[in-house]
């Protein structure tokens, strides 16, 4: 449960503490307010996304003559805030699955990624919780997720790096190892 009036409150403080004074300032007067409701309904909204549900609602059991090919879904959105910082941190996710009993249906799985990195978590955890749950909960016979990321801690201070990317992966499965038969090539072009 979001407490908004004591984040609020403690925003405006914290402003106080860095010599900029809401009460004083037109331009920070409802900064507390907005930064508040873009940590609590945006930024970290994964919170309030139960992951065994998400995936419930977008598994269907495979019939026919069905492929056992893996599928890829690329180019999928990501925002993290750092939890050492509380920056955020945006760029693209790419996850491979081989189905098992069942299907996800590809919008779940861009939901499953945003649900995981909408929360104050590394972008090593986003990953590994991205497989853990394609194995774990949707049955998957293997998992793979791939992230690249530009962090605004990295980009913005400390190093200044304004070009680094930092790309993790994650595999479980059929999937994980040097061994694996299917070649996971990284997605296309830079990020800007």
């Amino acid at each position: 449960m979001v407490d908004r009036a004591a984040a609020a409150c403690a925003l405006a403080d914290f402003l106080r503490a860095l010599g900029h004074d809401p009460s004083q300032d037109p331009e920070l007067a409802s900064t507390p307010a907005r930064v508040t409701a873009a940590f609590a309904d945006e930024l970290l909204a994964g919170y309030a996304v139960d992951i065994g549900d998400l995936i419930r609602s977008g598994t269907c059991a495979r019939t026919g003559r069905v492929a056992d090919d893996p599928v890829t879904v690329q180019g999928i959105h990501v925002t993290t805030i750092c939890p050492h910082h509380l920056l955020p941190a945006h760029g693209a996710a790419t996850v491979t699955y081989l189905p098992g009993d069942a299907f996800l249906g590809i919008g779940v799985i861009a939901r499953l990624v945003d649900a995981l990195a909408r929360r104050l978590t590394l972008q090593e955890a986003v990953a590994r919780n991205v497989v853990d749950a394609l194995m774990d909960s949707a049955g998957a016979r293997g998992a793979y997720c791939r992230i690249e990321l530009t962090h605004t801690c990295l980009t913005c201070r400390g190093a200044r790096q304004t070009n680094a990317r930092v790309v993790v992966t994650a595999r479980a499965g059929a999937l994980a190892g040097s061994g694996n038969p299917i070649r996971l090539e990284p997605e296309g072009p830079p990020l800007p």
